[in-house]
């Protein structure tokens, strides 16, 4: 990659140039955590806030910015057994992540990755911080495709990563191995 200059830095997002090419950086955080829970019961944890870019609520996987908080060398894991217990009040046994890729490569640097939480425990509401009003929605596996569709049909808008969720719970998880296939 050719090296790029900040043309602009604001709290949250910066803007940068690199040959010419203009995208988006995070100003305050490291990566992406984004969750993908099921419960016991067999259910999705899904979350919807207001996502001011969009000016409507969203509904999305539980997610967060690694590194925001207090800590800026927070390990991906930590912030996202943090994270799951903030956005929806279930604790993780284990977590592992499954994924990293980037998650609008055009517009922004940005690398999310996806982290798959097991042995989910309740351990509060969940909801956010103080600057979120999070709406935690539990979804049967069996009737998820009927629920998103309802929602898509009444306006809201959904964040598409929840398709990439439910494909691997059907059919299983990338290989974790990365090593070059010349085929």
């Amino acid at each position: 990659m050719t090296e790029s200059r900040m043309l602009y830095a604001g709290r949250y997002l910066g803007l940068r140039d690199s040959g010419g090419w203009e995208f988006a950086t995070r100003t305050n955080a490291s990566a992406v955590a984004v969750l993908v829970a099921v419960t016991g019961d067999d259910e999705i944890l899904l979350v919807e806030q207001f996502r001011v870019p969009v000016g409507r609520t969203v509904i999305e996987l539980p997610a967060g910015l690694v590194g925001d908080l207090d800590d800026p060398h927070e390990e991906l894991l930590t912030a996202a057994r943090r994270e799951l217990v903030e956005e929806t009040g279930y604790e993780a046994s284990d977590v592992s992540a499954i994924l990293t890729c980037p998650s609008s490569a055009g517009m922004t640097d940005e690398m999310i990755t996806f982290v798959r939480a097991t042995g989910l425990r309740r351990v509060g509401d969940g909801g956010g911080d103080a600057s979120e009003a999070i709406t935690v929605h539990r979804v049967p596996m069996a009737r998820v495709d009927a629920w998103l569709a309802g929602r898509l049909a009444e306006g809201t808008p959904l964040d598409p990563k929840i398709y990439t969720a439910l494909y691997w719970l059907r059919h299983g998880t990338p290989a974790t191995d990365n090593s070059s296939d010349s085929r």
